[in-house]
């Protein structure tokens, strides 16, 4: 009888239609595929039981993340030469022989299923969420799936992000340290904001405060920042304290949809969009308009998704929506510009800085695996490999114009038509000292 990695490395590839471009190591042992390069291991017959019954992303991901498969050598090369061939195949709701119309497929299905042994599949990993009620992006419905992403602790964040505790794209220099990336981040949008002494700030899903914090201390702004974390607010109310602002700043849990004290003179919205979702976009632009004073700024910090051919078919990614990032959704970047407009906002400027993006990541997955048996003592093995893996996958995904982010300036701009913006407006660009 064959080796396992032989045999499993043959049906593979009869499933998938061609060759696996990276090397497998089977639990038993035995290798099989191109030398050279990284090496997927399946460490279990368990993990071929959870990707039969649910082939694709979601499969693999639990697979992943019970630790029955793993790489070794080089996470982004086989990461790269994997998304075209697993990564991207899309979610099934049916059995792989269920799906495997072709005769010969069928067979390779058969076999696989021999190989992988006693059924049925293994219980989910702890670590992917349940217990989700009503419709996607209810109040009810968003605090949980913000509580699953944000409240696991903010030591493991502290880890990850590091002394910044800023969870979003940096804005780099050839030669910057992650915390200089990200402080020159936080004075960008304030620049972009036009913040001056003693103006309101609302800072839509403030974070650990960092925003809050740089808005107030460096322009003197006076910063209302909302989370529906009740840990990221616990944590942002301590730093503020320590500090000596909190005459300048305000945290709040609470939903966007419940701020009734503007008007305010800018808005940011760092990383917070994405929570939204797609039926609930029109409303939060809405929402943000209507808080905003006629001349007020609004800078939208927002991942986009390429356009799909067929915009009806897109789907949350299964991997991200049960372990990372629950009920999460993303646009392509015409579409927010648009449904800002809708809304009545002016669009001043937009920023695409996606290759930041794959730095910054990139940084994070350092931080998390130098000290790793820490972080895995803070959450859990399985958790602390959700994170390696959403990161590393989500560089290569901004690397490859997969996905990008954007900054949008808009104004609420006036009924005289005037918007407050200088006639050459990238004044940003200049350094604040």
């Amino acid at each position: 009888m064959a080796d396992a990695a032989s045999r499993l490395t043959t049906l593979a590839e009869e499933l998938l239609g061609g060759p696996l471009p990276v090397r497998l190591r089977a639990w038993d042992g035995s290798e099989a595929g191109p030398a050279g390069g990284p090496v997927l291991i399946v460490r279990d017959r368990r993990a071929l039981r959870r990707m039969i019954w649910k082939p694709g992303e979601l499969g693999l991901a639990r697979a992943w993340v019970a630790g029955e498969i793993d790489v070794e050598g080089d996470l982004y090369a086989a990461l790269d030469r994997l998304s075209g061939h697993l990564w991207e195949r899309g979610e099934e709701s049916r059995s792989l022989l269920d799906s495997a119309r072709d005769p010969r497929l069928r067979a390779a299905a058969r076999a696989l299923l021999r190989l992988a042994g006693p059924l049925p599949p293994p219980k989910p990993p702890a670590e992917e969420i349940r217990g989700r009620s009503g419709s996607r992006h209810t109040r009810r419905r968003d605090r949980q799936a913000i509580s699953h992403h944000y409240d696991v602790g903010n030591d493991f964040y502290a880890l990850v992000l590091g002394p910044s505790m800023v969870y979003s794209c940096a804005y780099w220099t050839e030669d910057g340290t992650l915390e200089e990336a990200q402080r020159d981040k936080l004075d960008l949008i304030a620049r972009k904001l036009n913040l001056k002494e003693g103006d309101r700030l609302l800072d839509v899903g403030c974070g650990w405060g960092s925003m809050a914090l740089h808005a107030a201390r460096e322009y003197g702004a006076k910063v209302v920042g909302i989370t529906l974390s009740r840990e990221q607010a616990a944590f942002a109310r301590k730093r503020i304290a320590e500090e000596g602002l909190t005459d300048r700043i305000e945290i709040r849990v609470q939903d966007y949809r419940d701020v009734a004290d503007g008007p305010y003179d800018a808005v940011s919205s760092i990383g917070m969009a994405e929570h939204v979702g797609e039926t609930r976009y029109r409303e939060y632009a809405d929402t943000l308009y209507g808080l905003l004073r006629p001349g007020g700024r609004l800078l939208n910090h927002q991942i986009s998704r390429r356009p799909e051919p067929d915009e009806a078919a897109y789907e949350i990614d299964p991997f991200i929506d049960a372990y990372v990032f629950p009920d999460g959704e993303l646009a392509p970047m015409g579409r927010t510009l648009s449904t800002l407009e809708d809304a009545g906002f002016e669009v001043r400027d937009v920023e695409a800085i996606r290759e930041h993006y794959a730095l910054t990541l990139r940084r994070w997955v350092a931080n998390l695996e130098r000290d790793w048996d820490r972080a895995v003592r803070l959450t859990s093995p399985g958790r602390a490999r959700i994170w390696r893996l959403y990161m590393a996958a989500s560089a290569v995904s901004f690397e490859r114009n997969r996905i990008g982010v954007n900054q949008f300036l808009a104004v609420r701009t006036a009924e005289s038509g005037r918007s407050g913006t200088a006639l050459r407006p990238r004044v940003w660009d200049e350094r604040k000292d």
